[in-house]
């Protein structure tokens, strides 16, 4: 059996998002990911947006995810460590995937060290005070009173409103915004900014953007999105020495398109 010495990380997933028979179907490719990884991995980090809405009232979480979950379930029960960042969308995750699977809860950018190598992990958005309209909509949907307002509406509507809601942004994007350069990628730009002040980071980690990048920032320090599971199908594995960038299919050596 293979030694479970290799760190996971995916983001993005936004399982449940619009058109739902594709997102069923991206939802076997995850789970056959995760089936690939399971002799190996010591700690999966999935790392925002692993749903396309979620929210969880007292008795009710949202229909859907069988698989997914159950295979979480599966490998939690084998001792792989399984962390969880809420992303924008999965916002209002609380306390059901810790009590029911096992999952650890992390809620901003986070530090860690493995084989000394120190990572800074977290979704991704709103890093830039700049942002200024996109930090106030964080607030919003994290203050609790709001919460509390939220979850007096029956899931029915709420479900059904926040699925038309992502529907209808996506459909006036026109689909997801294209690498912008090292000068204006909010991600690359925060990280520099970090590094001035915590020159000890190795590897920054980010979800959010749908775009995946590698980029090396100086001799130590690396800055790594995770793309997504909607066009790319990309992870990051980090096997105790080096961090690679990977893409499921190629792993596969099949080529996919939804």
């Amino acid at each position: 059996m293979a030694e479970r010495n290799k760190v996971y990380f995916a983001s993005d997933l936004h399982l449940g998002m619009y058109p739902i028979e594709k997102s069923r179907l991206r939802e076997r490719y995850v789970v056959d990911w995760l089936e690939q990884i399971r002799h190996d991995a010591k700690e999966i980090w999935l790392i925002g947006d692993v749903f396309d809405y979620w929210y969880e009232y007292n008795k009710v979480v949202p229909r859907g995810f069988v698989r997914f979950l159950g295979k979480l379930a599966s490998l939690a029960d084998e001792g792989v460590e399984i962390h969880f960042f809420p992303g924008n969308h999965d916002v209002w995750l609380f306390d059901y995937l810790p009590e029911e699977i096992g999952v650890s809860i992390h809620k901003g950018n986070l530090i860690k060290t493995w084989n000394d190598k120190k990572f800074m992990l977290g979704h991704g958005d709103g890093l830039l005070k700049s942002d200024r309209g996109y930090r106030l909509l964080q607030r919003m949907f994290r203050n609790r009173t709001l919460q509390w307002f939220y979850a007096r509406i029956h899931p029915n509507g709420s479900i059904s409103f926040a699925q038309w809601w992502s529907k209808k942004s996506r459909t006036k994007k026109g689909g997801f915004v294209p690498f912008l350069g090292v000068n204006k990628e909010h991600q690359v730009i925060y990280a520099k900014k970090t590094l001035e002040v915590q020159a000890d980071i190795n590897y920054f980690i980010f979800g959010h953007r749908h775009v995946p990048f590698h980029i090396q920032l100086s001799s130590s320090s690396q800055v790594v999105c995770l793309g997504d599971w909607i066009v790319n199908f990309t992870y990051a594995v980090f096997d105790g020495e080096e961090l690679q960038l990977k893409k499921f299919f190629e792993d596969r050596g099949e080529i996919i398109s939804l």
